[in-house]
């Protein structure tokens, strides 16, 4: 595919209101992968690029938690492993899909993802505490990670919140704490099915990276502000990029 100028117009503010929302309230994939069709980009080439950008973001925010010392690293390290394996089935699986069950499955993956990361009260509250090393935790971890890593590698969007679902219930940690190993786990899947999406070819790398830092300084400039009603920002951003790229592919 060529890239005009239109291409990153249409990407770029995009992928930055993407990072903005996403560091304020989450659900910046039910906009940055839109962002990529919107501009004309076919389906897979969609995918595989808006990895490129959601690594960049997905990075920034790992280094962040990893620095704060909000990683466990014990229970990073097997989740990591299946990331890998999960992700890369994902990817591979998602390549060999053809465009139109592709588009198929989009109309409805993306509504379930934003029900899930638009209802927050899906996550339990819970203090803040030590990550419990038993059973039930580390079969969460590695569970999940295989699992969500394989939806991860195939689509994407909601990935983070459906993490932070299952260490929230299954292992009953903090929203915090399994934020932090959620984006651990997030990372590791995007980095693994990027590099099989560039072994492939998918992925339109001066797009990507200029995406990538879009997104980048909308989660800088998002994470720096106070904003008390976040959440009722994002609800209305998500459902209409969201309506539109219904309609779009309804017309299609």
């Amino acid at each position: 595919m060529q890239l005009t100028p239109l291409t990153f117009i249409i990407v770029c503010p995009l992928l930055f209101l993407a990072g903005f929302v996403d560091s304020i309230g989450g659900g910046g994939g039910l906009i940055s992968l839109p962002a990529y069709l919107f501009a004309g980009l076919p389906i897979h080439m969609a995918i595989a690029t808006n990895k490129m950008s959601s690594t960049c973001g997905t990075s920034l925010a790992t280094g962040r938690f990893i620095k704060n010392r909000l990683v466990n690293l014990k229970l990073a390290v097997p989740s990591v492993v299946f990331a890998v394996l999960g992700s890369s089935l994902g990817a591979r699986l998602s390549m060999r899909v053809s465009e139109n069950v592709m588009k198929m499955v989009l109309l409805i993956v993306l509504p379930v993802s934003a029900f899930f990361v638009l209802n927050r009260h899906l996550f339990p509250e819970r203090e803040e505490t030590a990550v419990k090393l038993d059973t039930r935790t580390y079969v969460t971890a590695i569970v999940s990670a295989f699992v969500v890593g394989i939806y991860d590698g195939f689509y994407g969007p909601g990935t983070g919140t459906f993490l932070i679902i299952a260490f929230t219930v299954f292992a009953r940690l903090s929203v915090g704490t399994a934020n932090a190993q959620a984006k651990v786990i997030n990372l590791t899947t995007n980095v693994t099915s990027l590099i099989i999406f560039l072994l492939h070819g998918q992925v339109l790398l001066p797009l990507g990276l200029a995406a990538g830092a879009s997104n980048m300084v909308g989660n800088y400039i998002g994470s720096g502000l106070v904003m008390k009603k976040g959440t009722g920002i994002v609800r209305p951003i998500i459902l209409v990029v969201l309506v539109l790229l219904l309609i779009k592919v309804i017309f299609e």
